[in-house]
């Protein structure tokens, strides 16, 4: 059973599984421990392909529903100016003291899984099974230091949802990858961690296909939104 105030022993363990996600190209999701409330913090650039990153502006919003019946919600706004992205996430239903991994995606459909994804039908559409969906980690949405790819096991930088939300505020350097796909409309919001059984804890029979030391809940997406970009100037 893992709950968001175990040691950070037990949450290394759950960033030492992503390494098992090579196959998610840039990174892995995984679940990790930070705080919930306002974040401002110093920015992070990613190693991206070289994309062209244009000087305009563009408004984008994200619509979070829910993964894996976890009943998680939310909204996001991304303001992005050149490869500056102002972040602004508001989520809801999460697990209550549990770290919640929370990233931009690129590079596949730009679109969000549905129940259908679930291919081996053991209850869970997995970080796996949703990558065809949503594609690589592209930016990290930590609350202090780097967000590129690399930070996607920052365990003592995501947020966890104390009373089941996340507010979430940052600004922060985009790769040119990850600003490109904004602009373009199809970057994916993926917020991670779920309680399918209810438990009020990460648990459960079904083991992550990450790491089978670890249950499927603590890796499995919770919500999922792509970013539509609403006005570009």
């Amino acid at each position: 059973m893992i709950r968001g105030d175990h040691t950070v022993n037990t949450l290394t363990r759950i960033g030492a599984a992503a390494g098992a996600a090579a196959l998610l190209g840039a990174g892995a999701a995984m679940p990790a421990q930070a705080h919930d409330g306002h974040h401002h913090g110093g920015s992070g650039a990613g190693a991206g392909a070289a994309v062209a990153v244009h000087p305009g502006s563009t408004l984008g919003f994200a619509k979070v529903r829910e993964l894996n019946g976890s009943d998680a919600w939310g909204v996001a706004t991304v303001h992005l100016k050149g490869q500056k992205a102002d972040v602004r996430l508001s989520a809801f239903g999460l697990v209550r003291n549990a770290p919640h991994a929370m990233h931009f995606h690129a590079g596949a459909r730009g679109t969000c899984p549905t129940g259908a994804a679930d291919s081996n039908d053991d209850g869970f559409v997995s970080v796996s099974e949703g990558h065809p969906f949503y594609g690589d980690i592209v930016t990290s949405l930590t609350t202090s230091g780097d967000t590129s790819p690399a930070s996607g096991l920052a365990i003592d930088r995501f947020p966890t949802a104390p009373r089941g939300r996340i507010t979430y505020h940052r600004t922060i350097t985009v790769d040119p990858a990850a600003a490109a796909a904004i602009r373009a409309g199809n970057a994916v919001l993926v917020v991670h961690g779920v309680d399918k059984n209810g438990s009020g804890a990460y648990d459960g029979p079904v083991v992550s296909d990450l790491d089978p030391s670890l249950p499927m809940e603590a890796t499995a997406p919770a919500g999922c939104g792509t970013v539509r970009a609403l006005l570009r100037y």
